[in-house]
């Protein structure tokens, strides 16, 4: 397999395109509903009660209801906890994934349909082609605690963004810095916005880094960063940037837009 980094970043985009478009992947998403909006357990379009139960959800069917619980028919109750992702949710109707997720002790139930009308009507993702200039050395220092934020999200809620240190690296010869999450792996993430938001890029997007070597030091990639799931779904609750992270620079890399049709 080639080891030049254009060849990389190609099946990198491709593979992206993949994932975006799976029939559980962000385009599928239809709805997001949280159970404290509807005491009464009854969601949109979705069979069954769904009702919090302390550290789960508890979900009651008939067997007209029409799921199905780990792939086979479903009616009584029983107790769910959040599941890992769309593709590993334990309830379903029809081809439709129904999945129980939980924000800062808020429940919900995310519903993923492969037939979405945002599913059937996607285009490919605009994408700036690989420039070997946009791969930069950073540095990335950790705060000596965890510093969580409330930030708005994409739903017009703000939440707590937990931030574990700051990225900096230098383009064209200025440095500029961005506030980051530590992921559990050691990876770094970032939420930002930069020159070209909303002119020619969405209006923010998400930049992802390895773990940082134990000086610092780590590659700052911004011809992969990507889109964030609200783009392809407008029921994702992505955190908007926090204070600082907008950069002065234009970022004209990465992923840019969906494509237009």
């Amino acid at each position: 397999m080639s080891t030049d980094p254009a060849d990389a970043w190609k099946r990198w985009h491709e593979q992206r395109v993949e994932t975006v478009s799976a029939p559980t992947g962000p385009l599928s998403l239809t709805g997001t509903h949280w159970l404290g909006d509807y005491p009464e357990g009854q969601l949109p379009a979705i069979a069954g009660r769904w009702t919090e139960d302390g550290d789960a959800v508890l979900l009651r069917a008939t067997a007209q209801d029409g799921l199905t619980l780990d792939g086979q028919p479903f009616s009584g109750e029983v107790r769910l906890g959040a599941d890992t992702g769309p593709a590993a949710t334990r309830v379903a109707l029809g081809g439709r994934r129904l999945m129980v997720m939980v924000r800062e002790g808020l429940w919900a139930v995310r519903d993923f349909d492969p037939d979405s009308p945002a599913r059937r009507a996607f285009q490919g993702i605009e994408v700036t082609p690989y420039a070997a200039g946009w791969t930069l050395p950073g540095r990335f220092t950790p705060y000596e605690s965890k510093n969580t934020v409330q930030v708005e999200n994409a739903d017009g809620r703000e939440r707590g963004l937990g931030l574990g240190g700051e990225l900096a690296f230098h383009v064209e010869g200025a440095e500029h810095t961005l506030q980051v999450s530590v992921e559990s792996d050691g990876s770094l993430w970032a939420v930002f916005a930069d020159a070209s938001s909303g002119r020619g890029s969405h209006r923010f997007r998400f930049l992802r880094t390895p773990p940082p070597g134990s000086d610092g030091s780590v590659a700052v990639d911004f011809n992969r960063v990507t889109l964030p799931p609200c783009a392809f779904a407008d029921h994702f609750i992505c955190p908007f940037p926090p204070p600082g992270n907008t950069l002065a620079v234009a970022v004209e890399a990465g992923e840019r837009n969906l494509s237009a049709r």
